[in-house]
Formats: structure tokens, sequence, C-alpha cells
């Protein structure tokens, strides 16, 4: 063999040598992503509604948690069906997830998702409202409702001798169930204070507009509205506006929503029971990782609220805790 020929072999010797190394490499790095993959957690969540501004920001609180560790929430939205929410958990379990946030649309008829969780042993943290059973969730997180419906009735009693009160409900969340029940055990002290109608809208400003109307209808003299939450109480604000009785009528919700805060510092709505959807989806992901990792938790966490007035309201419209 010529030198030249020696010389060209060994140069391609050198090049598939190199080849074949690039490749392992790639190989490894590919096995590497891959083991990567296997190793992260998988989560799901199922909120009631995400048409609601709190409950995404619960879901973007907790997703910030969940990639900063590197792992994968998987998000859904049954537009408040009991069945659609049932029908998403089943996907979940089946997609691998190994633990799902639930807000349930109905606290009592969730008993079904929450089996079918228990049977694929896949462990469920309520969020924002309890469910029927909490022995059928590893943990709820939610705020003090019963509180926040409280503080509005301690308010109202220190601003009013007495009122003709319209409620906005959703009788299917528990939240809202102890919401309105704080807010009348607050004012069972004093007799002048009468519930003389009530009407179901699911939390949603376009059902509460018209609810809202109906009462007025049937009521002209309602002087009072505890709405369970403030898109409620936005409904109310628009229905009672229609009728020029805006700034004649006290007006109470709960969330703490950049708008209501708007109309609270317009002398529209007299408060609001504030609650923060950012501490709420942060402590379920915390528990989250603490369930996964075997640790115990408290079956119940209950954060307070803080009434949210004109005199407390300070400079910050705009901001969401």
């Amino acid at each position: 063999m010529e030198r030249g020929e020696r010389l060209f072999w060994s140069v391609m010797g050198v090049l598939l040598l190199f080849l074949a190394a690039l490749v392992m490499w790639q190989i490894m790095q590919t096995d590497y992503s891959l083991r990567q993959t296997e190793h992260r957690h998988k989560f799901g969540a199922v909120y009631m509604t995400l048409n609601n501004p709190f409950y995404e920001i619960v879901d973007e609180e907790i997703r910030m948690e969940v990639s900063r560790r590197g792992d994968i929430l998987i998000s859904r939205d049954p537009a408040l069906s009991v069945e659609r929410q049932e029908e998403a958990v089943r996907e979940l379990i089946e997609s691998g997830v190994e633990l799902i946030f639930i807000n349930p649309v109905d606290w009592q008829r969730i008993a079904p998702a929450l089996k079918l969780a228990q049977e694929a042993h896949v462990p469920v943290i309520a969020v924002d409202t309890n469910v029927e059973d909490e022995n059928s969730v590893a943990a709820t997180v939610v705020s003090d409702n019963y509180l926040a419906g409280q503080q509005c009735a301690e308010h109202l009693l220190a601003h009013a001798d007495g009122g003709k009160i319209a409620l906005l409900k959703h009788s299917e969340a528990r939240s809202s169930v102890d919401r309105i029940q704080g807010f009348l055990d607050g004012l069972a002290v004093n007799p002048r204070f009468v519930v003389v109608d009530q009407a179901e809208c699911r939390g949603q400003l376009e059902l509460a507009m018209p609810a809202m109307q109906e009462m007025l209808t049937r009521h002209p003299d309602i002087d009072v509205v505890m709405a369970l939450n403030d898109p409620a109480a936005m409904g109310a604000m628009a229905a009672l506006q229609t009728v020029g009785r805006l700034d004649k009528v006290l007006v109470y919700g709960v969330d703490g929503v950049p708008e209501t805060k708007e109309m609270i510092a317009g002398g529209h709505m007299m408060a609001t029971a504030g609650q923060s959807p950012r501490a709420l989806g942060r402590n379920a992901a915390e528990q989250a990782y603490k369930i996964l990792a075997g640790e115990q938790v408290p079956k119940l966490m209950r954060l307070p609220t803080q009434l949210i007035t004109k005199e407390n309201l300070g400079t910050s419209l705009r901001g969401w805790d």
C-alpha cells in the first residue's frame, strides 16, 4: 500500500472514530433527557371553571411552583359541568398523573370522581372549596369562608340599623354555603335585618345580573345585597345601575378582585372579604409535594380573609394577592 493510500485510510479511520464518538454522545444525551423526563412529576388540576380570574390565578400559582421544580401540570376546565369534571378526572388518571388538584363544581356530587382517584391510588387536594367527605381527599386548602361572611355582616351591622337583604348564592359550592351562613349568623343579633329574596347564580356575573333584576322587580325596596363572590356582586351592581339604585344599596362580596376594589373606591360597593388566590395555589402546591414525599400534611388548611373597605383600600387598586 502506497504512502498516500495509507494516509487516506488513516484519516478515514480517525473520522470514523470521531463520528462513532459523536453518535454515542448524542445517544447518551438522549438517554439522559429521557431519564430526566421519566423522573418528572405529573400533576392534574380540574377547576369548576376557568372563566373566573380567581381560578386562573390559583392555576398560575400552582403551575409556577410545578414548573420551577421541572415538573408538569395539566389543567382542565369543565365549564361548571359535574359530568365534564368527572370525565376530566378520568382522563387525567389515564394519562398517568400522580396527584390531582380539584375545585369541585358540586361539593356533594363530586364523590364519583373522587372514588375514581381513590381506586387508582391518585391522591387529591381540594382547593378553594371543601368536598362533602373530607376523608376522600388527601388534603383541603381553602379560605376561611365562614369568616368571610361574618366579616361582611360585622361591617353591615356597623353601618346600618336594619335592611331588606337579597342573597346571591351558589349552593353547589361549599365555599358559597359557608359564606352565606357566616353572613346570616353574624346578622342574627339584629332582627331588623331581614332576607326578603335570594337567587342562585353559580357565582357568574352573567347569571347574577338577571337574577338581581328579577329580585328587584319583586322587591324594589331591597337595600342590601350579599353576593357569594365578586363576579356575582358585579352582576348585582350592573342590575342596580339599570334602575338607578346603584348608590342606594349596600353591596357586599367575597374575593377582592381588582374591579370590585375600584367600585369600593368609587363608593359604589361597601366591602369585599378579600382572599388570596396566590396563597391558595402556593399552599396547595406545597402540600402536593409533601404528599408525594410521604410526609404528613394537615387534612384542612384554612387561610384567613381580610375585609377590604374604602378606609383600608390604600392606593393599590389593580393588585390581587
